[in-house]
């Protein structure tokens, strides 16, 4: 009964992916540069990202602690990876933040409720739902895992220097904005986004999960409208600059 029931909300919050893919699409997420009173009251980047992200790294450390599989291998990896990634998007992302930038408490608030869910449906399978030796030890020999870790690995490292790149264009207290044009910026406006889709993608791989899938289904639908969105916005800052690049939105060459 639980496990159809955990099948059924996998269907509704890909449905809801969608439904959010096409508003973000009209409307513009309250922090960062689409930052806007019209959201309400705000808090500064900062505080608004450890509150959103800090979450989905305690409630997986929760549901692994209090889990009969808690020591087996496969699953550990897998948790692993995931929390070497929220560890840093929670704690030490923020801290690299320079100037006054704001962001909207009801996005801090939606941002916080995504991520417990999001942790209880990743953690729920891992830890509770998946079949007993369905992530034993040969797990981690599989093809699956092994291309889900590369593509992974590879999502990461393009997402983190990526951030770094437009971290290092402003300097402290600033709040202009600048046309980065190192890494994969030399080919999209959004590369740090790139970088997270392709490691989301392969988790989803490498968890060969419902629930990794969602969340990859869930980056596309929140990242893709804002990357198509930045991108306007610097066709308007920078109108010489993008005209002679001829940079791509989110995926280099195609898109």
């Amino acid at each position: 009964m639980l496990l159809k029931v955990y099948h059924i909300v996998l269907i509704v919050m890909s449905v809801l992916a969608v439904v959010v893919f096409f508003a973000l699409l009209k409307i513009d997420a309250g922090y960062g540069k689409f930052y806007s009173k019209k959201w309400g009251k705000s808090v500064s980047n900062k505080v608004g990202w450890k509150i959103m992200e800090a979450p989905v790294f305690i409630i997986m450390l929760a549901l692994w602690a209090f889990s009969e599989y808690r020591f087996d291998i496969g699953r550990i990896c897998i948790l692993l990876l995931f929390q070497i990634h929220y560890f840093y998007r929670a704690f030490i992302f923020p801290n690299k933040f320079k100037g006054r930038s704001q962001m909207a408490i009801s996005v801090v608030a939606m941002g916080f409720v995504f991520q417990v869910i999001n942790a209880l449906l990743i953690g729920g399978w891992l830890f509770y739902l998946s079949p007993p030796d369905y992530y034993g030890a040969s797990w981690l020999l599989s093809y699956k895992f092994i291309i889900g870790l590369i593509i992974f690995v590879v999502g990461m490292v393009i997402n983190r220097h990526s951030d770094n790149v437009i971290l290092n264009l402003r300097k402290t207290d600033e709040n202009k904005y600048y046309l980065p044009t190192e890494g994969l910026y030399k080919y999209v406006t959004s590369a740090n986004y790139f970088g997270e889709l392709v490691e989301w993608i392969g988790f989803a791989i490498l968890s060969w999960s419902g629930a990794g899938a969602v969340f990859a289904l869930w980056t596309f639908a929140n990242l893709t409208p804002r990357a198509i969105r930045i991108y306007d916005k610097y066709v308007l800052m920078f109108p010489d600059e993008m005209k002679d690049r001829k940079l791509k939105k989110l995926i280099p060459f195609i898109f």
